[in-house]
């Protein structure tokens, strides 16, 4: 009887033997890829043309008038400078600024804060279709209130010309009324046991309606505050009113 039940045990499978499955496996795939042969190696390459002649000559030019109080960042995408408010209802809005990129973007060295833009224009910006490209740039960059600085193409440039063209986008920068902002570490995201809001006030930046935030940290903790829902991308915030709030 001991022999009957000896041969009639079912052999033990490969699942209940790690070390039996992973054999299996590595087997398996083993052959599949002598079967499939070698990997094709990813088609990615690196471009020798980040910036054409031109823009590596005007670069260098922007580098020697900069000095150490701004900073200059070639070929930034649009959508890294501006966002859209309600993304939901603009799609369209955000498609048209993707995959679109600024020359040269100006920073303020210090808080890296973008003072103004300049695009490059050489001949081929005659074209109609790249004309109605650059005058949708210009409004992006009028209706965000970011200056645009367009320098044609030329084989040396005038630094005294282009000091008064940057000095004329500095002011306008400059003139920006930008709403009041919280230091960074303030900043928290919405307080959900706050009581109800009776009537959001809208952004002052992007016009959506705002949620009630308490200061987490630094030196406004505690404080609560109005802020925009489009934050960090809008920092902009209004003052706490107790009598804007519904009793609970």
């Amino acid at each position: 009887m001991a022999t009957i039940e000896s041969k009639g045990r079912i052999p033990s499978m490969p699942d209940q033997n790690p070390g039996c499955l992973a054999a299996v496996l590595s087997l398996f795939r083993g052959r599949r890829a002598a079967e499939e042969g070698p990997a094709e190696p990813m088609p990615y390459h690196l471009r020798d043309d980040f910036l054409s002649d031109a823009e590596a000559s005007f670069f260098r030019v922007l580098l020697g008038m900069m000095g150490e109080q701004f900073l200059v960042f070639p070929k930034v995408g649009l959508e890294d400078i501006f966002f859209v408010s309600r993304p939901n209802e603009n799609a369209g809005a955000r498609n048209r600024i993707d995959r679109k990129h600024l020359d040269f973007l100006i920073c303020d060295a210090g808080t890296l804060d973008p003072v103004f833009g300049i695009e490059l224009d050489d001949s081929s910006h005659q074209n109609s279709k790249r004309v109605a490209g650059d005058m949708f740039k210009d409004e992006v960059f009028e209706t965000a209130g970011l200056p645009l600085v367009r320098v044609p193409v030329r084989r040396s440039y005038d630094a005294h010309e282009l000091g008064a063209l940057f000095r004329g986008a500095m002011s306008r920068s400059a003139d920006r009324e930008e709403p009041e902002i919280h230091p960074l570490e303030a900043v928290q995201s919405a307080d959900a046991s706050l009581p109800m809001q009776a009537a959001a006030p809208l952004c002052p930046k992007c016009g959506v309606p705002m949620v009630l935030r308490t200061s987490g940290r630094g030196a406004h903790v505690g404080e609560r505050f109005y802020g925009c829902t489009n934050y960090p991308r809008c920092k902009s915030i209004l003052p706490y009113d107790r009598h804007e709030i519904a009793p609970v």
